[in-house]
């Protein structure tokens, strides 16, 4: 069945069409009864079953981790360190660290590698960008993120590792993926079951880390 709002009072059309969208999405009713922070979640779960991503002992990096779901993942499928960062702050998690700040900082890279005690065995890269409404324009901010991302991995991944980030479809991210492929044995995309279906969001799946470019 359908939930349809009581009442439109005090909302734009955007916040009302974004919580019909909350509350006729049954990922985010499943998220909310699984204890799990956000939907998303149900993302990295999708993902981590098809490519096994996550292994027990491992330690794993999360960017762009508000709220925190894809740390609670990484943590309840056996990962022994998850160290999160995110310009916005997160409710604290058991057994994760986060840390409030941006990833562009230079002195970024080497307080996360601190954080983790080692080398990363998995770095995740969920962020976005604030949307335009203008795809061309979206997807060259989120391409640049994910640039950000593939670059701190490059930083912190132990030879073997994996690396996941979010893009969106639109072909500007040939260069990335070029870049990729020098470095991992496996590149491939992937859109998780829980992506919603209007969304143009696609995952870059990197398997095999290279600890040096041939």
């Amino acid at each position: 069945m359908t939930v349809r709002l009581r009442t439109a009072r005090g909302r734009s059309t955007s916040s009302q069409r974004w919580l019909a969208r909350q509350l006729n999405d049954p990922y985010v009713a499943a998220a909310r009864t699984a204890g799990w922070r956000s939907r998303a979640a149900f993302k990295l779960i999708e993902l981590d079953d098809r490519f096994r991503l996550i292994r027990r002992g491992a330690r794993v990096l999360d960017l762009g981790a508000a709220p925190g779901g894809w740390a609670q993942v990484a943590l309840a499928r056996g990962a022994a360190q998850v160290v999160g960062v995110d310009l916005l702050p997160i409710e604290p998690l058991a057994g994760a660290v986060f840390v409030e700040g941006d990833l562009a900082d230079p002195a970024m890279p080497a307080r996360l590698a601190a954080l983790l005690g080692g080398a990363a065995d998995l770095v995740l890269s969920d962020m976005a960008p604030r949307t335009t409404g203008h795809a061309a324009t979206d997807h060259v901010r989120i391409v640049a993120l994910a640039e950000l991302a593939f670059d701190l991995a490059q930083q912190v991944l132990a030879p073997g590792g994996a690396f996941v980030t979010k893009v969106f479809q639109g072909g500007s991210e040939r260069d990335l993926l070029a870049a990729l492929k020098q470095r991992f044995t496996a590149v491939r995309h992937a859109k998780p079951p829980a992506s919603r279906k209007e969304s143009s969001e696609l995952y870059v799946v990197a398997t095999g880390f290279r600890a040096a470019a041939p």
